[in-house]
């Protein structure tokens, strides 16, 4: 969110799963180089974060750019509605590729690589600080008290990890939203040395790791409702009968739009690969979940090459009720998935971190012990988790196969 001086806004927001940032990605990091970023900010450029949109506004909207007086994201921008404070979190900022995140303050020299000074920058707090109290016509429009205090909140993922109780050292969580994604939290500052991973503040105040792929649960929308037009999810994977599993001759590549971990790629794209005139409906249907769930395991395996164990994990967002998923899930990965009582990830976290910022829990810490209940757990098969360890060898191939076709495609 780009405000002019006088807290307009200037341009639509450029949102987080948007490409047109590839040039500026290439500039930062292979001219001002990974190692450069690295120690900037502890993480490479990639086309969702903000220094890149900046550097693209510079180039292509000059006059946007000149008009900048306060960069923002979209929920800090409704924190500035809300209480008139231009404010951000350590989670949220830390994708930014603007913040020091390791000594959590913003950086000066990405501020100079991408031309803005800190005063352009909002004031850095923890997630569950309070950054203020409502304003007059903020209460008056929603009909609360001026005395509502306002935390300053966190990143999607930060807050699905504290409401799925992944805080502190060594916890895990996946989410299969829109997005997919593993986030792996510590109470100490570490970086993945290849960069595959995001090296980002946590909203508990320590930090994590994580790998976001692009188009997770999303992948399954677009094939049921765009492609097959039906929204009966559970009718379309009722076919997918255990004994299918692990055996399916398709493959999916879930890369609708480019890719982020690990292989930050935007020219990436979803295919299938391995289709006769033998495949069915159901065929592809298991392939995309598959898909989903190798992606995501890609991810699980940078952590694994970092020495970090993964003995077990949450699991949320929208595609973690399918019963189906969940157990490819498991299987992939090799680990039992564990699902929270309350289902609602992220807007869950956002609630515990507004309890510990109006003082009902000393920590978020302490919040998670005494609100975060366990619902199911789904354990790997043994048998089909060595099918699936095949079919993992098998999916490896395809992108590096393929990754000199897709610029051809445009």
């Amino acid at each position: 969110m780009a405000l002019d001086e006088h807290d307009q806004v200037i341009r639509p927001a450029i949102l987080w799963n948007d490409g047109r940032t590839a040039k500026e990605v290439e500039y930062l990091n292979n001219e001002i180089g990974r190692e450069t970023l690295s120690r900037y900010t502890a993480n490479i450029a990639f086309a969702g974060f903000t220094a890149p949109k900046l550097l693209w506004m510079r180039k292509h909207e000059p006059e946007n750019f000149a008009k900048i007086a306060k960069i923002m994201l979209p929920k800090d921008y409704i924190n500035y509605q809300l209480t008139g404070v231009h404010c951000t979190d350590y989670s949220d900022a830390s994708g930014m590729l603007l913040l020091d995140v390791e000594h959590k303050r913003w950086s000066a020299e990405m501020c100079r690589i991408c031309g803005v000074k800190e005063s352009q920058l909002p004031a850095l707090y923890e997630s569950w600080q309070v950054v203020g109290t409502l304003t007059p016509d903020a209460a008056k429009t929603l009909g609360l008290p001026e005395t509502v205090k306002v935390c300053a909140g966190a990143g999607d993922n930060a807050a699905a990890a504290v409401g799925t109780g992944t805080v502190g050292a060594g916890g895990c969580n996946i989410s299969l939203g829109t997005s997919g994604t593993i986030f792996i939290s510590s109470d100490k500052f570490g970086v993945d040395p290849h960069n595959a991973l995001h090296a980002f503040a946590h909203a508990d105040g320590g930090y994590h790791l994580m790998g976001c792929m692009l188009s997770a649960a999303s992948c399954n929308k677009w094939l049921m409702e765009t492609i097959y037009k039906t929204t009966d999810y559970a009718a379309e994977q009722a076919p997918i009968t255990p004994d299918r599993l692990g055996n399916n001759h398709v493959c999916f590549l879930p890369y609708l739009m480019g890719e982020r971990s690990p292989i930050n790629d935007t020219d990436a794209r979803g295919c299938f690969v391995g289709m006769s005139m033998d495949t069915t409906r159901a065929d592809l249907t298991q392939a995309v979940l598959e898909g989903v769930a190798f992606a995501i395991r890609d991810s699980f395996e940078v952590a694994k090459s970092l020495s970090i164990r993964i003995g077990q994990s949450m699991l949320c967002g929208g595609g973690a009720k399918s019963t189906l998923w969940r157990t490819i899930l498991a299987n992939v990965l090799g680990i039992p998935l564990t699902l929270p009582q309350t289902e609602q990830g992220p807007g869950y976290g956002g609630a515990v971190l507004a309890m510990v910022g109006c003082g009902a829990f000393a920590s978020v810490q302490a919040a998670c012990n005494a609100l975060v209940q366990v619902a199911d757990t789904v354990q790997p098969e043994p048998e089909l988790t060595a099918r699936y360890e095949a079919r993992y060898r098998q999916f490896k191939q395809i992108y590096p196969a393929l990754k000199n076709v897709f610029p051809n495609l445009k």
